[in-house]
C-alpha cells in the first residue's frame, strides 16, 4: 500500500510497522439504521487503512453499537435527545462541561461527518482537528458543508451504505471497494444463545404508525410458523409494542414474549435465530448487519436507497408506498398478504431465494 497524505500525516504500511497512527473521530449520532449503515464503511477504512484508529460520537441510545465493531477504541455518547427537551437542565447540571471536555480529552487528525446535518455539524465543530463531511450538494442538510475544511462530493444516488462507503474512501484516501459491504461486527460481543429449535424473531415494532404491519397479519404469521416448528421470539421496546406483542404470542404455543432486552440482547436473539420478519425500523437493519436471513416489509418507505443491506436480504414492497400519504394503512399494506410473506420466508429459509434481493409483492 503506497503512502498517501490526510490533514499534512503521511501514513501508510510503514507507519504501521513504525508504531504511528493516525486517529479520526467519526460524527455519526443518530438514528439506529444510519448509524448501523456506517459500519461497512469502517471496515473498509480499516483493511486500506490499518494504520487508522477509531473513536466514535453517538447518541447515548445507540452507544453499544459502534463498540461491537473491533476497530472502534472508543465511543463517546452525546445526550443531543435528551438535552434538546431541557438546555437549562443540561447546562445547570453541568453534563455540557463534561461532554466538552471528553470531546477534548484525545487530539484527532481528523473529525468526520458522516450525517451531513446542521447538528451533526455543530458537533463536529467542537472538536479542534481538521473536519470533513459532505458537500452542499451531497449533505441532507446543505448548509451543514460550511463547517468542514474539507467538503466531498457524494452521489445521492445510491444506497446509504454506498454512500458511506464513498465518503470515507474519499476523506481518507483509499479506493472505494466495489464488493458488498462488510459489517465487520464481532459476534463474540452478544454470548449468542444456544438452541436447537428453529427460531424467527418478529421485528414488529416501529416508531411511526403508518409504518406498522397489521397485527392480524402478524398473528397469522405466527401461527402458520408455529405449526411448521418454529419458535417465534417477540422482542419489544415500548409499552405499545410489549402489548402487541402478547397478543401476537398468544396466537401459538410456541410463541414468546420476550423481556425487555437491552440492544445488545436483542442482537444476541438476533443472532441465534434462523431468521427473521421485520418492518422497517433500525432493528431490521441490525438484522442485516448479523447477517440473519430477513424478509423486509415496505408499506410506506421505499427501501431503494435506506432498505436492509446485506446477504440474504428480501424486501417485500406495496405497490402504494409512492402514494401512502393518501393512502389509508390497510389498503397500503393490502398487498403484503401474509401468506405471501410466509412464502417468501420459507423460501428464504430453504436456500431458493439467496443475495441481496428486492422485489413488490
Amino acid at each position: 500500500m503506497a503512502d498517501i497524505s490526510v490533514g499534512g500525516y503521511h501514513m501508510g504500511q510503514q507507519a504501521v510497522q513504525k508504531g504511528f497512527f493516525m486517529r479520526v473521530l467519526i460524527v455519526k449520532t443518530s438514528s439506529m439504521g444510519d448509524v448501523i449503515h456506517t459500519l461497512p464503511a469502517v471496515t473498509d477504512a480499516a483493511r486500506f487503512r490499518p494504520e487508522l484508529r477509531f473513536d466514535w460520537l453517538v447518541e447515548e441510545a445507540f452507544l453499544e453499537i459502534p463498540s461491537w465493531h473491533p476497530i472502534i477504541q472508543r465511543v463517546i455518547p452525546v445526550a443531543w435527545r435528551r438535552w434538546r427537551k431541557n438546555p437549562w437542565r443540561m447546562w445547570r447540571s453541568g453534563q455540557w462541561r463534561a461532554f466538552r471536555q471528553q470531546l477534548r480529552e484525545q487530539n484527532y487528525d481528523l473529525v468526520l461527518d458522516a450525517q451531513g446535518l446542521i447538528k451533526s455539524a455543530f458537533l463536529t465543530r467542537l472538536v479542534p482537528g481538521i473536519r470533513a463531511g459532505m458537500d452542499h450538494h451531497s449533505a441532507r442538510e446543505p448548509i451543514a458543508a460550511r463547517a468542514y475544511d474539507r467538503a466531498i462530493g457524494v452521489s445521492r444516488n445510491m444506497h446509504a451504505v454506498e454512500r458511506l462507503r464513498q465518503l470515507f474512501a474519499s476523506a481518507l484516501q483509499y479506493p472505494c471497494p466495489q464488493t458488498v459491504g462488510d459489517y465487520g461486527l464481532n459476534h463474540t460481543k452478544f454470548n449468542c444463545l444456544q438452541t436447537q429449535e428453529p427460531r424467527v424473531v418478529f421485528i414488529h415494532g416501529t416508531t411511526r404508525a403508518n409504518k406498522l404491519w397489521p397485527e392480524s397479519y402478524w398473528q397469522y404469521l405466527c401461527q402458520r410458523l408455529g405449526n411448521d416448528g418454529f419458535q417465534v421470539r417477540l422482542p419489544w421496546g415500548s409499552e405499545a409494542e410489549r402489548e402487541r406483542a402478547q397478543r401476537i404470542s398468544e396466537f401459538h404455543r410456541n410463541a414468546v414474549l420476550l423481556p425487555r432486552l437491552s440492544l445488545s440482547g436483542v442482537a444476541a436473539e438476533l443472532a441465534a435465530a434462523r431468521a427473521a420478519v421485520a418492518v422497517d425500523t433500525g432493528l431490521g437493519h441490525l438484522a442485516a448487519a448479523l447477517d440473519v436471513p430477513t424478509v423486509s416489509l415496505y408499506g410506506t418507505t421505499s427501501p431503494r436507497k435506506v432498505g436492509a443491506y446485506g446477504y440474504n436480504q428480501v424486501h417485500l414492497c406495496a405497490d402504494q408506498f409512492i402514494r401512502s400519504h393518501r393512502e389509508a394503512l390497510a389498503d397500503v399494506f393490502r398487498q403484503l398478504a401474509p401468506e405471501h410473506v410466509y412464502d417468501s420466508l420459507i423460501d428464504l429459509v430453504n436456500g431458493r431465494c439467496n443475495g441481496v434481493q428486492a422485489r413488490r409483492a
